[in-house]
Formats: structure tokens, C-alpha cells, sequence
């Protein structure tokens, strides 16, 4: 069993993309179904004012280390072997691994035309990549009737991988209710990913990435739709762990 830092009552799992890899093989394999958050500083923060979603997280099987500040919490807790799980990192490595393994791909969420740039852009990188179905939902909730005939479009496809590309909190609460109604063994929630890998929207250098700095990049690219994000939470989380790693608040993993 995958060990867990606890930031901010968010259960953080101490792995790195080789561990995660192997993780997510054990559960094709046996066909075990569960779902992956993959958590930065915006998911945690998220979970503080919505108890719901912070028992989505952690009940997760497997919470990845999307940001470096999760790196650094889940070293100080003494998990040396850590690394950054990020989610456009996570899927190249699983497509890459998938020309071995023969995982076969759906790919849901995006704008209309997202999920088919996503596709033909990964078979060019790996040739020989599975995408058995892509899907853009509306932006507006689904009626029961088209919630179901997705589900089944996806289950008639058989996947091994649903990736879910909705953003943070509405690609984590989609994957928790088709839990037992999706029947890959695995949903991964990668939010921005897609639009990264369908080449839509640049990604932030890698220096900036192991730095912890991508949010400035990335709130620089989108100020209106970001800023208001990372210059709220930001702040908050930093105060908030602080108070933690003084233990001057204490926080469960609600499971």
C-alpha cells in the first residue's frame, strides 16, 4: 500500500512516475477499478472549504504530487524517493508504456475538437497508441439519459484508461460518481493536460516546473481565468502549512 503525507487533510501519495506506473499496471492487470486526482496546491486548497471533495481526494487510489510543493511537504514527512506526478508528465509516460503494454485510451472532457487533436497528436508521437474513444461534454450539466449514454459509449469502447480532462473540482466529483459505472479500471483526472498535448496552450519551461514557478507561468498566460486563482490560494496554502508544520492546527484525513 501506497504510504500518504497528510497536507492540509489531503492525503498526498508518496510516489514517483516509475511507482505510479507499476501501481497503475497492478490495477489493469487485475482489473480493479478506481480513479487518480492528480493534486497541486489549487486541489488541496479546493478541499479546505468542501469536506466532499476532500474525501474524494482521499479516497482515491492514488493521489499524485502534481506540484512541487506536495514534493517538498511529502520529503519533509521523510518520503525521500518522492517526485513531481504531473499530469501531462504521467500521460506521456503512460502512452509510452502503453506501446508495450497495449493499454487501450478514452479520452473525456476538453473543448468540442479537444479530445481528437489530443489523439492524433499523441498517435504521431507514439505510433501504435489505442484511442478507442474521445468525448467533449457540454459545459452544461448532463441530463440522466446522456449521462448513461456516454457511460455506455465509453464501457462499449474498453478502455483500460479514461483520462478526464474537466479541471479542478469537476474532473475529480466526475470520476467519484462514475465509479462503478465506468468500467476501466482506471479514470486519471488531468485537467489542463489536454489542452497541452492537443499543442492548444504552451507549457511552462522545466526549470520553472522543478521550481515550483509554473503557476507564474501559467497565471502570466491566462491572467483572466488565473490569476485570481493562484494569487487567493497561494497565500492561504502557505500560511495554512506553516501552521501545520508548527503544529499550531491539525488535520485529519477524512476518508
Amino acid at each position: 500500500m501506497i504510504e500518504r503525507t497528510n497536507v492540509l487533510g489531503v492525503g498526498i501519495s508518496a510516489i514517483n512516475i516509475p511507482m505510479a506506473l507499476e501501481v497503475l499496471d497492478t490495477w489493469i492487470r487485475q482489473q480493479h477499478h478506481t480513479y487518480v486526482c492528480v493534486t497541486g496546491v489549487h486541489g488541496v486548497m479546493e478541499s479546505q472549504a468542501d469536506p466532499e471533495l476532500r474525501r474524494i481526494h482521499n479516497q482515491a487510489g492514488l493521489v499524485t504530487p502534481d506540484g512541487m510543493p506536495m514534493v517538498w511537504m511529502s520529503r519533509l514527512a521523510g518520503h525521500k524517493h518522492v517526485d513531481r506526478v504531473y499530469g501531462p508528465d504521467l500521460m506521456l509516460a503512460v502512452c509510452e508504456a502503453s506501446l508495450q503494454k497495449g493499454y487501450r485510451h478514452f479520452f473525456y472532457g476538453g473543448n468540442e475538437g479537444v479530445p481528437e487533436q489530443l489523439r492524433d497528436k499523441l498517435q504521431e508521437r507514439f505510433p501504435g497508441l489505442q484511442v478507442v474513444g474521445t468525448y467533449s461534454p457540454p459545459f452544461r450539466p448532463l441530463t440522466p439519459e446522456e449521462d448513461a449514454a456516454i457511460v455506455a459509449r465509453i464501457n462499449a469502447a474498453r478502455p483500460d484508461i479514461v483520462w478526464v480532462g474537466l479541471s479542478t473540482p469537476k474532473q475529480e466529483r466526475w470520476m467519484a460518481a462514475h465509479l462503478g459505472k465506468v468500467q476501466a479500471p482506471v479514470m486519471i483526472g488531468v485537467g489542463a493536460a489536454f489542452d497541452f498535448h492537443a499543442g492548444l496552450k504552451p507549457q511552462a519551461p522545466r526549470w520553472m516546473q522543478r521550481s515550483g514557478l509554473e503557476w507564474f507561468y501559467r497565471m502570466v498566460s491566462e491572467p483572466k481565468r488565473l490569476a485570481r486563482r493562484y494569487l487567493q490560494n497561494n497565500p492561504r496554502f502557505v500560511m495554512a502549512v506553516l501552521m501545520q508544520l508548527l503544529g499550531l492546527r491539525r488535520y485529519k484525513l477524512d476518508i
